[in-house]
């Protein structure tokens, strides 16, 4: 058998640009946790159907089980360590306690990621599969919500608590 094929790959991860040498299977996932020790990235199922490994890649969220870390050559990541701190939670990492959306746990860093791209698309006004009128800008509604977090799987069933904590922060923004 040879050897695997290795690459060079730089990455700006949470704002910091981190170079790794790493085979050209490797997952982003497994890039993040393996290589760089960052933890808070969930292998869920590995198959991008639960959406705890979601991250932001420029400003879009993806699930990093699905990606080769050498596609994202460049990109700008975000992970849960980068979006807040227990010192200085982002507001949707403090909705979500306010809340009690995160039972477990296990699923909350993908479901925070996720959160925030959701705002991002409503803001920005892309629609999805709900939305009503294609002409006009989206609006937070809790069936848009739905909608667009329905690819991150809580197995605690905390769905309305994690919704009333995305609600909770679209509230304080402009719609």
């Amino acid at each position: 058998m040879s050897n695997p094929e290795m690459a060079n790959v730089t990455l700006k991860i949470n704002s910091e640009t981190r170079r790794l040498e790493v085979d050209t299977r490797t997952t982003l996932l497994d890039a993040l946790r393996e290589n760089l020790h960052l933890t808070g990235t969930k292998k869920g199922c590995d198959h991008g159907q639960c959406g705890a490994c979601t991250v932001l890649v420029d400003g879009r969220r993806i699930n990093a089980c699905l990606t080769l870390a050498v596609m994202q050559e460049g990109a700008d990541i975000t992970t849960i360590e980068g979006i807040g701190t227990p010192e200085n939670l982002h507001p949707m990492q403090a909705a979500f306690i306010k809340h009690d959306g995160y039972q477990c746990g296990y699923c909350t860093p993908g479901q925070i990621c996720s959160s925030l791209a959701v705002l991002s698309e409503i803001e920005q006004g892309i629609p999805s599969h709900v939305t009503l009128d294609l002409v006009s800008a989206p609006h937070a509604t809790s069936d848009e919500i739905r909608e667009r977090m329905s690819g991150n799987i809580c197995r605690c069933g905390a769905y309305a608590n994690i919704l009333a904590a995305i609600e909770d922060v679209a509230g304080g923004q402009k719609s």
